[in-house]
């Protein structure tokens, strides 16, 4: 049999996959992929062996049930005083990645342009060529990765289609300020340009409020907007996020929706809302909560040869390696998870065009004693 030719074919394992599969194979702690080692609220839990006990267990709506779009709405309308109508304009996805591709899909068509901004996501890129799009990319340089809007307004043509932004920021934890709003909605305005906002660290920022294009309504009506429930919650296996964007944009994204994925976990979307109605406070504790992991981490890394970046946002921490070795960041990673039990993620994983700063990602959402045992490791470095 012949093969077909690959519609992907610069594209292997993604960097995540590679590194928990290293981290198993040689027994080092996995500050690499991003997930908790601690379980969620008890009482989600309870909600969803109460659901799966008492017949929540076929096809529910198409777009999600009504109890939980009626508890985004009204969470989006509480934190950034946005109206979404939660019949036409949220829908429930079997998490953020599908939610990106079913937004990136519906809207991009060959010879559309799209801008990201790298160190960048890994599932964009090939989400957008898979549609026949091609992609500009704007390097953010560190040590604060913040965007260059001269360098952005360039890059627009009359072929961008398409601008997706990532804020908290992964991997580096930068948050997009009031100001960085301003100069893009002075960009996209009077264009046709859709974006994606990737706000699935919504909550978990230690500086500032989150600037979610939710908040302004001049982005929010060219937005598709995604949040997770599996950052927010501790439930990264549950695989389930949700999309808010207006009527027109959602019309479209639901054509795809229904057949890409059609409808997610019955009794999980159930718990979902009961628990966002009984406990609407734990989300905004968030904030406090990763803080002090950061803050545990940072203290853990005390005296070792790693250098820390700033932590605006998110469960991550980069840190330069330069007075431990010379090493490319993947070779790095790769000695430092099988030669000293740690496993993280090299930052040129992000960087389309191969960038490497010389820096690598640590997940600090971890139980206290994990990070213990890794400081150890590290200090020892």
């Amino acid at each position: 049999m012949k093969i077909f030719p690959s519609r992907l074919s610069n594209v292997g394992t993604t960097i995540f996959t590679v590194m928990s599969r290293l981290a198993n194979e040689h027994g080092a702690i996995n500050l690499s992929q991003g997930f908790p080692d601690f379980s969620p609220p008890a009482l989600l839990l309870e909600r969803l062996t109460h659901h799966l006990h008492h017949g929540a267990n076929q096809y529910p709506p198409m777009a999600g049930v009504a109890p939980l779009r009626n508890a985004i709405a009204a969470k989006l309308e509480r934190l950034y005083g946005a109206s979404y109508d939660p019949e036409s304009e949220v829908t429930v996805t079997a998490g953020a990645t599908q939610a990106i591709f079913t937004a990136i899909a519906c809207c991009v068509r060959p010879g559309d342009e799209v801008i990201v901004f790298a160190p960048v996501y890994d599932s964009y890129i090939p989400a957008i060529e898979l549609q026949g799009g091609s992609v500009k990319v704007i390097n953010l340089a560190p040590p604060d990765f913040r965007p260059d809007w001269e360098k952005v307004g360039a890059a627009i043509t009359a072929q961008t289609r398409l601008i997706i932004l990532n804020t908290p920021h992964n991997p580096t934890g930068t948050v997009w300020t009031a100001d960085d709003m301003a100069e893009l909605a002075r960009l996209v305005r009077d264009t046709d340009i859709v974006l994606i906002g990737d706000e699935v660290y919504e909550h978990i920022l230690y500086t500032g409020r989150h600037e979610s294009l939710a908040r302004t309504a001049e982005l929010r009506e060219r937005s598709f907007v995604v949040s997770s429930f599996g950052k927010t919650y501790h439930i990264t296996g549950w695989k389930i996020a949700y999309c808010a964007a207006p009527a027109a944009l959602t019309i479209e994204f639901r054509k795809v929706h229904q057949f890409n994925v059609f409808t997610v976990h019955h009794p999980s979307q159930l718990a979902l809302a009961d628990f966002m109605t009984a406990d609407p406070g734990f989300a905004a504790g968030l904030a406090a909560f990763y803080r002090a992991k950061r803050d545990f981490f940072r203290a853990q890394l005390a005296g070792s040869r790693f250098e820390l970046l700033p932590s605006d946002g998110t469960y991550f921490h980069l840190a330069r390696y330069e007075r431990i070795n010379d090493l490319p960041d993947a070779e790095f990673a790769r000695w430092l998870t099988i030669e000293k039990g740690v496993a993280v993620i090299p930052v040129s994983a992000f960087m389309p065009d191969g960038t490497d700063y010389g820096l690598i990602r640590f997940c600090f959402a971890k139980n206290e004693a994990t990070l213990t045992v890794a400081g150890e490791k590290l200090r020892a470095v």
